[in-house]
């Protein structure tokens, strides 16, 4: 009940959160941080991103409502992972959150984990077929989607219309994401 309660409180009308502070070796260390506050040295948060795919080579993307950093540029799913969650909770809760869509903490695969400064990074694939019109954008936070395949994503990227943080990760990541997200030719 406590962690709840300080994972939503809510301060001069603006809700609080909460996040899990972890040591260098991804180790919980016990105490949490207040998202938007500077991390000292050596600790670190944790962040889920998620690439929802359909199979046929196309990517769902969101883009990034007007207010907030990087507005107007596209990404994939993802956030800050909250005090009390596991990695996988978080990315079901923000893909939901941002989109609409359910799927189970287990549904989704682990690609990659990577770390920068003060925070790590858990890079998940999700495969669903589901029409646009199905989705739910969360206002404030998104204001259009589409699905995108590899050539369009490239063009996105080299026209700056994907942030450069979501452009490096979709770099590092494309060769995992082409053996889950291609056509399977028959012979």
């Amino acid at each position: 009940f406590v962690l709840n309660y300080m994972v939503s409180q809510i301060k001069g009308g603006v809700r609080m959160e909460w996040n899990d502070i972890y040591d260098e070796n991804r180790n919980l260390t016990g105490r949490i941080h207040q998202r938007g506050t500077p991390w000292q040295p050596g600790e670190y948060g944790l962040v889920v991103c998620v690439w929802v795919y359909d199979g046929r080579g196309h990517f769902l993307l969101t883009r990034r409502a007007k207010g907030k950093s990087f507005a107007g540029t596209w990404e994939n799913s993802g956030g800050a992972v909250q005090a009390g969650e596991s990695s996988r909770q978080a990315i079901a809760r923000e893909l939901f959150e941002e989109t609409g869509i359910q799927a189970q903490p287990e549904e989704f695969e682990l690609l990659d984990t990577d770390k920068d400064r003060n925070t790590f990074y858990d890079h998940y694939c999700l495969k669903r077929q589901i029409s646009l019109k199905d989705i739910v954008l969360l206002p404030g936070e998104t204001d259009s989607v589409q699905w995108a395949s590899f050539g369009k994503i490239h063009w996105m990227i080299r026209t700056k219309k994907i942030c450069h943080i979501i452009a490096r990760q979709f770099y590092r990541l494309e060769k995992a994401l082409k053996l889950r997200n291609l056509p399977k030719f028959r012979h």
